[in-house]
């Protein structure tokens, strides 16, 4: 028996790695003579730069950076296609992995140390950029970034604006005139994680605000600070930018990179899936594994799971799905390529507990379902 598992990480838990590695050992106390693909996956989230260097035969270069607080952070991002190409994922410099719970507020943390992160890539002579978003831990429209790569960012007295989301709200004028001129010699494709809008129910603030630690009453000021600078770069590129999907992602980073240098925004999880071959994989396997630290309604939003999901659909495979936990609208996963979805929760505990226990609980539940599709098989083939 063939077993693909593809798994992303439990956010702030568990590397992709560690999900496979434990799901394998749980299957293999069942199916010990199973032949096991073990496949680490990313949407543009954590460890997606990491992933594609040792898949591709990359590397990855280190780069003290601004990190999403302030203060500095060592950041990797992958370079791969003999130099020509560099993979920047935005959590390394402003993920939520950099930014502890009590310290958590879009108001104040920056993507400036992804736009350093861009800088280095072009210094050492990449021109097709890819940009992973996912993961991070801020909302500021990606306004860090851009000032970072030479744009400024006024408010109506002339001064330069502070880092964050809260203080976009006063940006009265944006010059783009010392932008990095490299950038304009570059390809620039955005791994997108979700398919959420900018602005709106169903954009970067109302719906991903609260993980970044924004409270209600920071909601409709993240909101205006966003729209007010999407309309600044709308006025520079002549395009309405707040309702493309994907532009959501990571708080809005990708915005000036779109508006302002022809960036192109691609589903991450489809992208990284092609790349590595999984859908030729996919129609070999007798079952087909994937799993993230939650599995929701946003799940089937361009994450991996979901990518996973539908090439296991194509192929008429089976496909289980394991999480840390399991939020609204996990049910309706069984209509898009799901055949059945697990917790590996055993028990009512702190989210510190949670995350202590994440690599044991998720192998015992592994083991756990397997034995229950041993017990399955068997039950049948009495019944024959």
């Amino acid at each position: 028996m063939d077993i693909l598992v593809a798994c992303d990480s439990f956010k702030e838990s568990l590397t992709a790695e560690a999900v496979v590695q434990a799901i394998i050992g749980g299957f293999r106390e069942i199916y010990p003579d199973a032949r096991y693909h073990a496949f680490p996956m990313a949407d543009g989230g954590e460890g997606t730069a990491a992933i594609m260097a040792r898949t591709l035969g990359g590397r990855l270069e280190t780069r003290d950076v601004c990190g999403p607080l302030g203060v500095p952070v060592s950041a990797r991002f992958a370079v791969l296609d003999h130099g020509r190409t560099a993979l920047i994922e935005l959590a390394e410099a402003a993920g939520l992995a950099q930014t502890p719970l009590e310290s958590r507020s879009p108001l104040f943390t920056t993507t400036y140390g992804v736009g350093e992160l861009i800088s280095a890539a072009l210094d050492m002579g990449c021109r097709h950029l890819v940009l992973a978003l996912g993961g991070s831990a801020t909302c500021d429209g990606g306004a860090g970034l851009l000032q970072a790569l030479g744009v400024s960012l006024r408010d109506l007295h002339g001064q330069e604006i502070p880092h964050g989301g809260g203080p976009l709200g006063a940006v009265f004028s944006l010059d783009d005139d010392r932008l990095d001129p490299r950038l304009a010699e570059c390809r620039i494709e955005i791994l997108c994680d979700v398919t959420a809008p900018l602005l709106g129910e169903t954009g970067a603030v109302a719906v991903f605000g609260p993980q970044k630690g924004a409270t209600p009453a920071m909601i409709p000021l993240l909101e205006a600070s966003l729209a007010r600078l999407a309309s600044l770069v709308e006025l520079r590129c002549r395009r309405d930018l707040t309702a493309v999907e994907g532009m959501g992602a990571a708080g809005g980073a990708a915005l000036g990179l779109v508006g302002l240098c022809g960036a192109t925004l691609v589903p991450g999880a489809e992208s990284v899936a092609g790349l590595l071959g999984l859908e030729a994989l996919v129609s070999q396997m007798d079952l087909v594994i994937t799993g993230e630290g939650r599995l929701d309604r946003q799940t089937a939003q361009g994450k991996a799971p979901q990518a996973i999901a539908t090439l296991a659909k194509k192929a008429g495979k089976p496909l289980i799905a394991f999480a840390g936990t399991l939020g609204a609208g996990h049910e309706d996963l069984l209509a898009t390529g799901f055949d059945a979805v697990f917790s590996c929760l055993e028990r009512p505990c702190t989210l510190e507990e949670a995350f202590g226990e994440a690599e044991h609980a998720l192998r015992r539940c592994a083991r756990n379902v397997a034995a229950t599709l041993a017990l399955g098989r068997s039950f049948q083939a009495a019944q024959a």
